[in-house]
């Protein structure tokens, strides 16, 4: 099998793993001697590689997904060495996709970074791939994502432009909160997952686990994945109640499958170590003993499959003589191969060597090793970890030309027979062009960025005339439209960039010059008429925010620039410039923040900062109907509005935020599905006027009036005062959660003059901030889950801490197989910080923390009582903003009849 590098070696003169103390003649002589051993590898040049991007059915983009510390760097430098760009001896230390220095010295990915690989597959593997292919070259585009909760913006931003996920589960620890995380995300973004189950050495070294102790973990891991794939996916046809061009069994193979090892969707193997396995080589290797196709044979190697070597018959219950397939015959030698290096049994290891064809392919320097450094060097060459990701990636992920089928739906807003829609659906490069920027990637030219996207439909060519649509775009109107042309396209490689001179559809690029009309993300397109792509949904939200401001007074517009930059380069998060002149940078969490903080002045702004200490955002809602009808009359007297709030059912504010209920449903389908779930009258679930803060928040505002005149004459000014006053509520001007407020009468003066904005929308404002202060308003604060892994012994010292910052542990189970237990606990965003430092002070550093986002809760009390949690709150929230201290009175808002 031949891997090719992809761009020229003099890019890679610079990569740090070369840099120690060498002159750059002597970096070329270094380089060129690696390039004369190995060989086989040539260089692949952008004319070759643009040739394959014309060959959608060969093209697999895909992104690395896991848990933090489960190994996704480790592993894709496997992949990345087996296309030629790093050393195969480097392949597991150099983390060549950190691209980042604090990436590096943090041991943590930040970023999500895209790196394209050339990969030839066997003539005799062809025959696995079932959606046909078009020669055996290969070009994979593969994106290694974060594993830390606070950057899973990132994980969403590399999803939305892949078609496959590699989810890695380190075997040790099983699947995680993070693992669920993510792999919910690519499922509701319709992407087909592979399972690599890493870290194995540390089960047969540290763990010492043995061979059906071993087995049984694997199975354990899989079927939790399966549980989460099962959950996640729509079962009520193929995709719910969207239509879909695929039958529905081409769509559960695609899209809803499970990974199952006896089908090869399922790897194992150490990243680290650089060795990897699918149940397919095995079954290779054995199917001449055997004389059975390997496909056949792959079924006997996992599960309840017992064979016995005597009677050579194979049984599904076991039995005296009978041993588990997948010990026998995988795990077996495996375990002879690690007892013999590990144990310096020197005469065993030769016999295996030999046995194994291995002796000629160790050097002379690697024959001379023992112990660790020999068993990694053996593993290597026996079970290379590149060949077997690489051949479960092309085999099993769908090519553009697959995925497109049953994506298209969920992606494209527009009608699903306009000429942007079939062309994504076909992924025809003779369509019009539409063109989804998923990230903005900062470039070595100061302030200016990479438009990072994927091409769905068309092509993307340098010099082209294109519409580019922020995501606030409405077709027909002049907002958030741009029409421009693109400066140049480029192929982005890891940490460095090529040009090329255009890109069809189905490919990973970045486009120059585009970054000053899109803020984070947006669509391109060249047909006039087109709808957006949909926005990406967070799983995460910034409710953590820190006041900034420049030491220097004098560098004020630096800062605000620099913040507009920070803006572009995160996907997640927000900067705003609160009306007392504060500027405030929110973020997804501690870490995240602090991240965004040190770029933003080392990088962004480049001035010295004052940073106030984090603050949370909180929600305001209601917890009862208002206790009577709200009136407030317009300033010039002659129109009256009559409104009531009532808190909404639980369990549809979470429904509006995934999007299960919105804006741009059919109005029919809406109604059916809040009369069946949450009690609605189907009548004034036809007539909800809106959703709001910004158009798709979750408070609704419905029309329960009856008959009254010139009613919708008023109607956007009414909404306009409604997405004000749920952006800013009356309490302390933090965004409404989770209220319905109901138009129950409105009197409205004869004369058109007399009803405009001016005179609705204040008076909108007002009564609606008089209905959340008669319906027992509360403050809702939001809650991590905390999924916290710990030897035995430290379990105590996890509740102490929990219970000083006012968290519970909601469950607590030990890691069969291992001596860890997993400890899940609720605990408020606002005592979590300081949390990960106090947890390890009270365990001796044994105990290691991963905080999810999960709800909002009411924080109990009343917040209109200064003394109660809650008020202080309130309280502080308002002085910190620059509001007067305490909440103005009802009066204020509520007028007599």
């Amino acid at each position: 099998m031949v891997a090719t590098n992809l761009f020229t070696w003099q890019c890679d003169l610079y990569h740090p793993s070369f840099l120690h103390g060498l002159t750059n003649r002597q970096l070329c002589i270094r380089k060129g001697e690696e390039y004369r051993r190995t060989a086989k590898m040539v260089n692949f040049t952008i004319d070759q590689i643009r040739a394959i991007m014309d060959k959608k059915k060969n093209i697999r983009n895909m992104s690395v997904i896991a848990h933090v510390d489960h190994g996704k760097s480790t592993l894709t430098d496997s992949l990345v060495s087996k296309a030629g760009i790093i050393a195969n001896s480097k392949a597991g230390e150099t983390r060549f996709t950190d691209t980042r220095k604090d990436e590096q010295d943090r041991c943590i990915t930040i970023k999500s970074t895209a790196i394209s690989l050339y990969y030839e597959l066997r003539e005799e593997d062809l025959s696995y791939i079932t959606t046909g292919t078009d020669g055996n070259g290969f070009l994979i585009n593969l994106i290694d994502s974060p594993g830390h909760v606070d950057f899973s913006s990132e994980v969403t931003a590399a999803l939305r432009v892949t078609d496959g996920a590699l989810v890695v589960v380190d075997c040790v620890s099983g699947v995680c909160v993070q693992t669920e995380t993510v792999l919910r995300q690519a499922i509701s973004e319709r992407i087909k997952p592979v399972l690599f189950m890493n870290k194995m050495d540390r089960a047969l070294l540290e763990l010492q686990l043995e061979q059906e102790d071993l087995y049984l973990t694997f199975q354990r891991i899989v079927e939790s994945v399966n549980v989460i794939v099962a959950t996640y996916c729509p079962d009520d046809g193929p995709m719910g109640n969207i239509q879909v061009s695929l039958t529905y069994s081409e769509y559960t193979v695609f899209y809803c499958s499970q990974v199952q090892p006896t089908a090869g969707t399922v790897g194992f193997g150490s990243g680290l170590h650089g060795w990897a396995f699918t149940l397919k080589q095995f079954a290779e290797i054995y199917a001449a003993k055997f004389k059975i196709q390997p496909a056949k044979l792959m079924k006997r190697l996992f599960g309840d499959q017992f064979y016995n070597p005597k009677e050579k018959k194979w049984n599904k219950v076991g039995g005296e003589g009978y041993v588990r397939g997948f010990n026998q015959f995988i795990l077996d030698p495996i375990f002879k191969m690690f007892d013999a290096i590990m144990n310096f049994k020197t005469e065993e290891t030769n016999k295996l060597l030999e046995k194994l064809n291995l002796k000629d392919k160790l050097s002379s320097e690697e024959k001379a090793m023992e112990g660790k450094p020999l068993m990694k060097a053996v593993m290597r060459k026996w079970l290379p970890a590149g060949d077997a990701l690489l051949q479960m990636i092309t085999i099993h992920l769908p090519s553009p030309v697959t995925s497109q089928k049953y994506r298209m739906e969920l992606l494209y807003e527009g009608p699903r027979d306009d000429p942007v829609a079939i062309g994504i659906k076909e992924c025809n490069p003779e369509a019009p062009l539409c063109m989804y920027v998923s990230k903005m990637v900062p470039t070595s030219d100061k302030g200016r960025f990479y438009a990072f996207g994927r091409v769905f439909s068309g092509k993307v060519a340098t010099g082209l005339k294109c519409r580019i649509m922020g995501p606030n775009y409405i077709p027909g109107k002049k907002e958030d439209l741009n029409v421009k042309q693109i400066q140049r396209t480029i192929l982005m490689m890891g940490r460095y960039t090529e040009s090329i001179e255009d890109v069809p559809c189905g490919n990973i690029c970045g486009l120059v010059g585009v970054d000053q009309y899109l803020v984070k993300t947006g669509t391109i397109t060249t047909y006039e008429q087109a709808h957006n792509l949909k926005v990406m949904k967070f799983s995460v939200s910034p409710v953590v925010r820190v006041a900034v401001e420049a030491k220097n007074p004098s560098d004020l517009p630096k800062l605000v620039e620099g913040l507009k930059r920070l803006a572009k380069s995160d996907p997640m998060v927000q900067t705003i410039i609160e009306e007392s002149g504060e500027h405030i940078v929110a973020g997804a969490g501690e870490l995240h923040l602090e991240i965004c903080l040190k770029d933003l002045e080392e990088d962004h702004a480049c001035i010295p900062l004052k940073k106030s200490d984090p603050v949370v955002s909180y929600r305001e809602t209601v917890s009862a109907e208002s206790n009577q009808m709200c009136l407030s009359k317009s300033p010039n007297k002659h129109n009256r509005l009559f409104l009531k709030a009532v808190n909404l059912p639980e369990g549809l504010p979470e429904d509006i935020d995934t999007g299960k209920v919105e804006p741009r449903q059919d109005l029919k389908v809406r109604a059916r599905y809040l009369a069946d779930n949450y009690d609605f009258d189907v009548a004034e679930a036809r007539k909800i006027w809106a959703f709001g803060p910004e158009t798709t928040g979750p408070n609704l505002l419905i029309d329960c009036s009856k008959g009254v005149q010139y009613l919708n004459e008023i109607k956007d000014s009414v909404v306009a005062g409604f997405m004000w006053a749920s952006k800013e509520g009356v309490m302390c001007e933090e965004n409404c959660r989770g209220i319905r407020f109901n138009i129950h009468d409105v009197t409205l003066h004869t004369d058109a003059i007399h009803r405009g904005g001016g005179q609705i929308i204040p008076t909108a404002r007002r009564v609606l901030y008089a209905c959340i202060l008669t319906a027992e308003p509360r403050i809702l604060e939001p809650v991590y889950l905390v999924e916290i892994q710990c030897p035995e012994n430290a379990v105590g010292g996890i509740y102490g801490v929990l219970n000083r910052r006012r968290g519970h542990v909601v469950e607590e189970a030990q890691v069969s197989g291992t001596p860890m237990f997993v400890v899940k606990a609720y605990l408020p965003v606002n005592e979590s910080f300081g949390f990960t430092a106090d947890l390890r002070s009270n365990t001796g550093g044994q105990a290691f923390p991963q905080c999810v986002f999960d709800h909002w809760q009411i924080l109990t009390g009343d917040p209109l009582d200064a003394t109660s949690k809650p008020g202080i709150v309130v309280f502080e929230t308002r002085k910190r903003k620059g509001l007067s201290e305490t909440v103005p009175p009802l009066d204020k808002y509520l007028d007599k009849l």
